[in-house]
């Protein structure tokens, strides 16, 4: 099949990193040409791409449409593009529901939405997919871990907490720019705190069939270093602070 993207900014690059370097049958990715930098640099690094001259241009060609765009943007294009009736439409537009992808299709076609995150380059991580979609899953489990959500409603809250991917970033930037200044070098900070929490994560994950409350007494000693920051950061509201942000990400997307 022939894979299509409309849209190159970084989640559709990791996508097409992670495809690019997966099990997935394809003959060709089109892709748009709107941002000619990350167009041009996957060009260069994957000989299957091919730089569309317009974005009907990319639907023309593929089988499965791939709507990698912001709502403003999509809001303004996607009613006047083109779809075929057996294609296959993928959107990771945040705030654009089915019901609404439909009537500016205005074509009665398959379409998902699905979450992936820029960790699909690596082929890491879940993906977020509604509704259930029996070929669209055996596409991302090549690229991920599939969650399939029947409720559409219900992928709201999947999208809120994707929102806190930049938040997290931030945690570690925090936290290797305090080790910079106390002395140690920059690149050592970063290297020591990004293997920390991969590391952690890692152990999250294998113990995440457990209640994760666990994890949390696990890793604390009676007045240690780990109870004394759990502490403070209780006592100033940190985490009741994420679930207000995540409560403001869903009402944003429960419109």
């Amino acid at each position: 099949m022939n894979i299509g993207f409309i849209g190159t900014g970084k989640i559709a690059s990791s996508v097409i990193i992670g495809i690019s370097s997966s099990k997935i049958k394809y003959k060709k990715i089109f892709i748009s040409p709107r941002n000619k930098k990350i167009s041009l640099k996957l060009k260069k690094k994957f000989y299957k791409i091919i730089i569309s001259k317009n974005n009907q241009e990319v639907i023309d060609n593929s089988d499965w449409v791939f709507l990698s765009i912001t709502p403003e943007v999509g809001k303004k294009i996607i009613k006047d593009l083109k779809f075929r009736s057996n294609q296959k439409v993928i959107s990771f537009i945040s705030t654009i529901t089915l019901s609404q992808l439909k009537k500016m299709i205005k074509k009665k076609i398959d379409i998902v939405r699905a979450i992936p995150l820029p960790p699909i380059s690596l082929k890491e991580g879940p993906v977020p997919i509604c509704p259930p979609n029996k070929k669209v899953k055996a596409f991302f489990d090549k690229l991920g871990s599939t969650v399939e959500i029947k409720n559409e409603k219900l992928s709201i809250n999947f999208w809120s907490t994707s929102g806190m991917m930049a938040s997290y970033y931030n945690i570690l930037d925090t936290m290797s720019v305090w080790l910079n200044k106390k002395g140690v070098k920059k690149l050592d900070a970063q290297k020591y705190v990004t293997s920390l929490f991969l590391a952690l994560s890692k152990d999250a994950v294998i113990n995440s069939n457990k209640d994760l409350k666990l994890l949390v007494k696990d890793s604390q000693t009676p007045k240690g270093l780990n109870e004394h920051g759990l502490k403070e950061m209780i006592k100033k509201d940190v985490y009741k602070s994420v679930t207000n942000t995540l409560n403001s990400i869903y009402k944003r997307l429960d419109k």
